[in-house]
């Protein structure tokens, strides 16, 4: 079993900075695909951004330039790194771990960002 445990959430004016934190536990493998997830009231979840066990990164066109996720294998714990934040980035973030054909979800942190 996997946990997730998401941090680093708050309000914060347009144009701000917000870092997310996800701390892994349990069965965790450095080979696996860490990834932030984002749903906003009334809407559907959708993908913000991926890393792969070799640093390869993926990231929604909405968000790039902005947000850089990383990831530190050691901790087993992966960030999100926020920048010029705008009001449409206000949601719920939520951290998954894809391995061996799983999907873990942690509980998410929501992230407000004031006009």
């Amino acid at each position: 079993q996997v946990q997730l445990l998401e941090s680093g959430g708050g309000l914060v004016q347009a144009g701000g900075s917000l870092r997310l934190s996800c701390a892994a536990s349990g069965s965790i493998f450095s080979a696996n695909a860490m990834a932030w997830y984002r749903q906003a009231a009334g809407k559907q979840r959708e993908f913000v951004a991926s890393i792969f066990s070799g640093g390869n990164t993926v990231y929604i066109d909405s968000v790039k330039g902005r947000f850089t996720i990383s990831r530190d294998n050691g901790k087993n714990t992966v960030y999100l790194q926020m920048n010029n934040l705008k009001p449409e980035d206000t949601a719920v973030y939520s951290c998954n771990v894809h391995q061996y054909g799983m999907n873990y979800w942690g509980k998410g942190t929501l992230v407000t960002v004031s006009s």
